[in-house]
């Protein structure tokens, strides 16, 4: 995968089989998924990431879709949103496949991620996006 976009010097508190650019997309492999992420720009800092989306792949062949944003981009976006009109004046946030985590960073998502795979929760919180076989 390639280098030299974005920071990506990151101390993982799981295992980490791989992790890095892949053309457009920043990829994180584990042993139970693969995590493609989607929309960064060559200047963000990937530990300050809060808002994005995400395809999770887990070995079986599904993909599931995510918009994960942290507390704090829900609130920003809201108080915008309070300022033009949007959302019922930012009264309400809505999102058919999000996520909130409380701290930014593709690095804590990927382990919220994880976890929530891991409790039994990701194929109940995401959004399937293809059928069973």
């Amino acid at each position: 995968m390639g280098k030299g976009r974005g920071r990506e010097t990151m101390d993982w508190n799981i295992d980490v089989i791989s992790h890095g650019w892949d053309g457009a997309i920043y990829r994180v492999r584990t042993p139970s998924l693969e995590v493609v992420f989607m929309g960064l720009t060559a200047a963000e800092d990937l530990a300050e990431v809060e808002n994005i989306d995400a395809e999770v792949r887990l070995p079986d062949g599904s993909r599931w879709s995510a918009t994960i944003f942290t507390v704090a981009e829900v609130e920003r976006l809201m108080a915008n949103w309070a300022r033009t009109g949007e959302a019922l004046d930012g009264s309400y946030f809505w999102c058919s496949d999000g996520l909130i985590v409380r701290e930014p960073g593709i690095r804590n998502m990927t382990e919220v991620l994880v976890g929530l795979l891991a409790e039994g929760d990701l194929t109940h919180i995401l959004n399937r996006l293809d059928e069973p076989p």
